[in-house]
């Protein structure tokens, strides 16, 4: 654990001249506040304010003093900047949010909201550790400086150069991330032309959705060095595999793997096994935390290796959760194959802990794996076998979470509100908008 001498300390040493202090809006936009260096030891004793009713999903303006609390476990030197032939070394605090008027955490702070949800896996005994695997597409720009559709390669999965041309790209975000502390474990060309995949190290739960933030940051400024721009959209061309960022889950207690039971076919453990139906049981109001935007179910339909069936395998990719194999117990995990790298890490993974947990609160053990490919199931099948549907849209998701008291209690009461809201409005703006294919489809015709 990092003290605040501790960090001034490396500000001095590297000589920092700036340090941006970030935190994340309800829809996990990274928003900061940039302080020179001198300022840190202020930041850290007193806080620094801001007027929290411009962020959305915070306050209204007549409650908009809000002040940033560093945590000094989160800082690190942000390199990109100096390779722009800039001088100036600037880092990174990660902020929690306090409300100024109780001096409590603000409880529309995502991170605060599954700094809860660690709390409770905590007074049930366990500690949860996740290792995402976030994909991304890389567009090329228009001579104007905006972004295409025009993926940057043609290339596979698995492909090197010459069809991958973002080899360097990705080299570059992998050597960035390493100087910023990250384990990264793998990168590669994945399926789609122009989409990328790039696997850190699991962590604890903070600091995974932490570090997710951090990711995104960092693949968008090193294409932009580049010339190109990367996206975390999931469905941006139509016919090819979207994003997804499948996200792997286990808990630990006392320091050993609670998921992990030697003589189970599986090698899974009761625990496990409730965890999971926690899992399968709140999927549907989980989607509108891990699947957030109109564009997120363009992805989730047959056909494009995503999953929309609410069963789990341990030999096929076509259910929602699969367990991966595991050399050693310690790596003994469920892997969550829906999410998407537009969600806010922090809602998201505070979302799947309490459908977890609450699994294992109620004894809801997992059914049977469904070890045929599901795709090939008619509906028919399906019902037989109870497999169910992710929701098709983001207004069903958005329905599917008022119902569901456990993920409203995961957000708690205010950002359940604000994000409802929010979520709401984007769907209803969407079901207004007349898109490009039914113009093509229609104006002529009718």
């Amino acid at each position: 654990m990092a003290t605040k001498q501790d960090v001034l300390n490396q500000i001095e040493s590297e000589g920092v001249d700036f340090l941006r202090l970030q935190f994340t809006d309800i829809l996990g936009t990274v928003k900061n506040v940039s302080i020179p260096a001198h300022q840190a030891e202020k930041a850290f004793e007193e806080g620094i304010y801001f007027d929290g009713s411009s962020i959305e999903g915070f306050v209204r303006i007549q409650e908009s003093d809000m002040r940033l609390d560093p945590d000094p476990d989160t800082f690190a030197i942000l390199p990109w900047r100096s390779r722009r032939g800039d001088d100036t070394v600037s880092a990174r605090l990660i902020c929690n949010v306090i409300n100024t008027s109780t001096g409590e955490p603000f409880e529309g702070d995502p991170r605060y909201v599954l700094q809860r949800a660690v709390d409770r896996a905590a007074d049930m005994g366990y500690d949860l550790n996740a290792g995402p695997e976030p994909e991304f597409f890389v567009f090329e720009k228009d001579e104007n400086g905006r972004a295409t559709t025009t993926t940057h390669d043609s290339g596979g999965y698995f492909d090197l150069a010459p069809k991958d041309l973002a080899q360097e790209i990705r080299a570059e975000v992998i050597y960035t991330l390493e100087e910023m502390g990250f384990e990264v474990e793998a990168s590669h060309h994945e399926v789609a032309r122009g989409q990328h995949e790039i696997d850190f190290k699991y962590d604890d739960a903070l600091s995974t959705a932490d570090n997710i933030a951090t990711f995104r940051s960092v693949v968008r400024a090193t294409a932009e060095l580049h010339g190109v721009h990367a996206t975390f959209m999931p469905k941006p061309i139509a016919g090819i595999n979207g994003s997804g960022m499948h996200t792997h889950l286990s808990l630990f207690e006392n320091g050993d793997n609670a998921f992990h039971d030697e003589g189970d076919e599986f090698n899974l453990s009761d625990v496990a096994y409730d965890f999971l139906g926690g899992i399968l049981e709140h999927a549907p109001a989980i989607a509108a935390v891990t699947n957030p935007i109109v564009n997120s179910y363009k992805r989730l339909v047959p056909g494009y290796e995503a999953p929309i069936y609410v069963a789990w395998s341990d030999v096929n990719r076509s259910a929602l959760v699969r367990k991966p194999a595991a050399r050693v117990p310690a790596a003994s995990r469920i892997e969550l194959r829906a999410p998407d790298p537009s969600c806010n890490p922090y809602l998201a993974l505070a979302a799947m802990l309490h459908a977890g947990l609450d699994g294992i609160e109620k004894g809801n053990t997992a059914p049977d794996p469904v070890r045929e490919n599901i795709y090939e199931f008619t509906e028919e099948d399906r019902e037989e076998r109870g497999i169910n549907t992710l929701p098709s849209t983001l207004g069903q998701a958005i329905g599917e979470l008022k119902q569901d008291d456990v993920i409203l209690e995961a957000l708690g009461p205010h950002v359940s509100e604000k994000y409802i809201q929010a979520k709401t409005q984007e769907y209803t703006e969407y079901l207004a908008s007349v898109s490009e294919w039914e113009l093509d489809r229609y104006l002529e015709t009718y």
